[in-house]
């Protein structure tokens, strides 16, 4: 879904009304705001929570996706 939101002098824009209650947002809230190569993401806190757990879950199995493999590593690298 595309939707034109216009942007006032001072910077303020507003989101339509079926989109914040879609979003949870009905209430007013946090949304993040994430500049790419391709334009610009709004993101709720949820949204960002989940894709990071998501991108973390990954390597959750991975043996060296612990905080002590990652300070033992350190150490090895830096002559401890």
């Amino acid at each position: 879904m595309t939707v034109q939101v216009n942007i006032t002098p001072n910077g303020r824009m507003s989101l339509p009304a079926s989109i914040r209650k879609r979003l949870g947002l009905e209430g007013g809230g946090a949304v993040l705001l994430e500049e790419t190569e391709d334009g610009v993401v709004l993101r709720t806190v949820h949204q960002a929570v989940a894709r990071a757990q998501a991108i973390a879950k990954k390597y959750a199995g991975h043996p060296d996706a612990s905080v002590d493999a990652f300070l033992a590593s350190r150490r090895t690298d830096s002559g401890e």
